[in-house]
């Protein structure tokens, strides 16, 4: 996954800033907090007005805070806590509803038809950790799938921005490539669970 190939270069240009970010004092979940404010008022505050290149370069500096706070909880020597893995994945689904939200108002506002398509692609996306939560309370592991967060996000941001540069088409098909691996990656972990559940 698109995740764990970048995974090593973006730990070693992240982790020099934890440790100052540790020094100073600042927290896993206040990092957390401030980059779920900041893409969540980006998101709806741009998006609709239609700056969706500015908005989607902001977004994507506040989603850096998604690596940068687990790297100085690491820093901390704290680990993750229970509360901090909480908060940042309660945050995830705020920040993804005011995403494809912000661009489901910007398209309803231009008489662009994909608005059922990107809220369809939001509830596929918050299936994709329900199933996954709900299938580990019965002891079943499932973190297959061929689009992770990361990869939904990375495939939402960049058809959104690129529609912000007037590229024909782009947020079309990424808003239909969004709903399509959303829905792969549902179906897998479906077939995970069931096959799980069976040998309980």
């Amino acid at each position: 996954m698109v995740s764990s190939a970048f995974k090593p270069s973006v730990s070693r240009v992240i982790e020099p800033i934890a440790l100052r970010a540790v020094k100073i004092g600042i927290t896993p979940n206040a990092v957390t907090l401030l980059g779920t404010a900041g893409t969540i008022a980006a998101a709806l505050f741009l998006y609709p007005s239609g700056k969706l290149f500015i908005g989607t370069l902001i977004i994507a500096i506040f989603a850096l805070s998604d690596l940068l706070d687990g790297a100085i909880a690491r820093a901390s020597q704290q680990g993750a806590s229970l509360w901090g893995g909480f908060l940042d994945s309660t945050c995830d689904r705020l920040t993804d509803a005011a995403i494809l939200g912000g661009v489901t108002i910007y398209c309803i506002r231009h008489d662009n038809h994909l608005a059922p398509v990107i809220v369809a692609a939001l509830v596929v996306g918050f299936l994709v950790p329900y199933i996954r939560a709900k299938s580990e309370s019965f002891g079943v592991a499932c973190t297959v799938g061929i689009a992770e967060r990361t990869e939904r996000i990375i495939i939402a941001l960049v058809a959104i921005g690129l529609e912000g540069l007037k590229v024909p088409y782009i947020l079309a098909v990424g808003m239909w490539v969004l709903l399509a691996v959303g829905l792969i990656t549902v179906f897998q972990r479906i077939l995970v669970v069931h096959r799980g559940l069976k040998l309980l």
